[in-house]
């Protein structure tokens, strides 16, 4: 109507349990801070959360990896309902890590999809639209029928390690995965490219075959995109050891860090193992060697940039 002036929205920002760190820092990095939320269990353990603030016409980012335990799924799920019964008009997904993204696909008989499943009730709870870092593989994104905004830390962990002097780098793949990553690394850090031919006799076990690429006498960095009970990266550091690398480092997105993990990548003879913070890490999962670096500059940056319709494909780079 003529002489009504209608406001642009305003953004808030909304995290759940699963990570307030990476939230906090990511408010910081805005100069604003948290929607103030309440959220509680019953005593049967249902979860509970109740938005503190009005959002009507607010454009929500809700900050929360899908990690287990699958409590951090279903404060998800709730807090986007919430905002959607709270009238907002948009809500955006911030998922540092996205959980069940390795089972994307059927590769044996009567198994579920839960990558997919996942997706879907994420729609279905109400989001618009999906931010995410270094999903498992890149065809994740076809699984949501809303807008996918795939981040990488590449740029992270590139700016980390030119500030370090290694000698005559080999970026090595520790599988066929993570090949194309690893091509990405050796471009921008100058260095050469091997990969590491191994088998997974069962679920969680690796077994390195041989390691196609020269490295003796070379530094070599290990790149993946998550380690989970650490069983692939520590057999390839102890390979390229063996075929006489010099420092072995290991970079990885998702510190999963399961199990016998920290035991095993402490015993490894690994120079330095960089994650970034999209999964929280308990005090009792770290190790001598860890190093943890922040995605929460580079997820600030991608929600300003959508939250002002500016595009976002710069932060690939």
């Amino acid at each position: 109507m003529d002489g009504i002036v209608i406001p642009k929205y305003g953004f808030k920002l909304l995290a759940g349990g699963a990570n307030r760190p990476l939230a906090e820092e990511i408010a910081r990095c805005l100069g604003t801070e948290l929607c103030k939320l309440t959220t509680s269990q019953f005593a049967d353990g249902e979860i509970f959360v109740r938005i503190d603030e009005n959002i009507r016409g607010s454009d929500i980012f809700i900050v929360q990896p899908t990690n287990a335990p699958a409590e951090n799924t279903m404060e998800l799920l709730l807090l986007i309902d919430a905002a959607r019964r709270a009238s907002a008009a948009r809500i955006t997904c911030v998922m540092p890590y996205y959980g069940y993204s390795r089972q994307d696909r059927k590769d044996q008989p009567r198994v579920a999809i839960g990558a997919k499943l996942m997706a879907n009730l994420i729609e279905v709870a109400g989001a618009d639209r999906v931010l995410g870092i270094d999903f498992h593989q890149h065809q994740l994104q076809g699984f949501f029928d809303v807008p996918v905004d795939h981040l990488y830390a590449a740029p992270v962990f590139v700016s980390h390690y030119r500030k370090k002097q290694l000698r005559d780098l080999v970026v090595v793949a520790p599988d066929v995965g993570a090949a194309k990553m690893a091509r990405g690394f050796a471009k921008r850090l100058d260095g050469s490219f091997a990969i590491i031919d191994k088998r997974r006799p069962r679920a969680n076990v690796a077994e390195v075959v041989n390691v196609v690429g020269e490295v003796a006498g070379r530094d070599c960095l290990i790149v993946d995109d998550m380690i989970d009970t650490a069983g692939t990266v520590t057999e390839a550091a102890r390979a390229l050891k063996r075929l006489g690398a010099e420092q072995v480092f290991v970079c990885a997105t998702h510190a999963l860090l399961s199990g016998p993990a920290p035991e095993r990548l402490a015993d490894a003879p690994i120079s330095e193992v960089t994650v970034t913070d999209t999964i929280a890490i308990p005090p009792e999962r770290r190790f001598p060697q860890l190093r943890v670096l922040s995605v929460g500059e580079l997820l600030s940056k991608a929600i300003r940039y959508t939250h002002s319709e500016q595009s976002v494909s710069s932060l690939f780079d």
